[in-house]
């Protein structure tokens, strides 16, 4: 019998395997999102992109703010759900609503655990040049991201790949893994295995203050930052354009050779030097104007080399 689910996430990344636990013929009772707010130039409110996709399908939108109210509580209850999915919700689940569905609450988490526990797993692991990631279907309990693990997938971390391209590979490998766990669960097949007590990390949220280059730092440490806040927030630095300091955002760098004072321009080709080594900037956009490929950066922006970056 396909099951009775109460789906629970917010972000683009929680999308996929929403329409795939549908495309398996199982039973939407109801998605969990975060409320909308205001956003962009308007501040209009905007759904959730998970909102958006729930009104699409006619499934019912809850969006409490808390479950620690006895009313979000008794509600969710009466779902009679027999598990719940959550997909990088953004909620805290007391354990009063983790034991309400029949089968308890399974989350996809976008790391090896245990490690990367946390907000910002896959940021995380790129700014840490890990070489390889992947993503887990776990049972939640009280601890964060502490549950034991059903089923698991690893994917391996190319040498220039950013944070964009590794949040769509995840979560298309999320859905997929999830789909796989609650089938096995729906057979009674599904095996849990304890997290190992060694290796643990936490994935801290990003914070805007870090996102500014440090070139002192050695190139391999700067271009893993920069790929790893690509394209949200976005590493920036400043440059000298019109002799004036302006902000700029890199969002695609590779390593290249050369050596000088850490953030000079080394030629005309977007070389800067690093603490040790030194990268090559491949994509860039100026505050408030279109992102751009360093050729086409170059022609609209007098820099040479020698300058140094801020």
């Amino acid at each position: 019998m396909p099951l009775r689910i109460a789906f629970m996430g917010t972000p683009e990344f929680s999308v996929p395997t929403l329409v795939e636990l549908i495309g398996q013929g199982h039973e939407i009772a109801a998605v969990y999102t975060q409320p909308p707010r205001p956003a962009g130039r308007g501040m209009d409110e905007k759904k959730s992109p998970m909102h958006e996709k729930a009104e699409t399908f006619g499934i019912p939108v809850f969006t409490p703010t808390s479950f620690r109210n006895e009313s979000v509580l008794a509600e969710f209850r009466e779902l009679n759900a027999d598990v719940a999915v959550v997909i990088a919700y953004g909620l805290i689940l007391p354990e009063a609503a983790l034991n309400a569905p029949q089968h308890g609450c399974y989350n996809g988490h976008a790391s090896l655990l245990p490690r990367w526990r946390g907000a910002a797993p896959i940021q995380r692991a790129l700014m840490a040049g890990d070489a390889e990631t992947g993503t887990m279907v776990m049972k939640m309990e009280a601890g964060l991201d502490t549950g034991p693990v059903a089923m698991a997938e690893r994917i391996r971390i190319s040498e220039n790949m950013t944070a964009g391209e590794l949040h769509d590979r995840l979560a298309t490998t999320t859905a997929d893994l999830m789909v796989r766990a609650m089938g096995a669960l729906e057979r009674g097949s599904l095996e849990l295995v304890p997290q190992s007590e060694e290796g643990v990390t936490y994935a801290h949220k990003i914070e805007k203050s870090e996102s500014r280059v440090d070139w002192s730092k050695p190139a391999q440490e700067v271009h893993n930052h920069i790929r790893g806040l690509s394209p949200f927030p976005g590493a920036w630095c400043e440059m000298d354009i019109g002799g004036k300091p302006a902000r700029v955002k890199i969002l695609r760098s590779e390593m290249t050779s050369g050596s000088g004072a850490p953030g000079a321009i080394l030629d005309n080709d977007l070389s800067i030097a690093c603490g040790d080594g030194a990268v090559r900037l491949v994509t860039l956009q100026r505050s408030g104007k279109q992102v751009q490929n360093a050729k086409e950066f170059l022609r609209g922006n007098r820099i040479e080399a020698g300058e140094v970056l801020g």
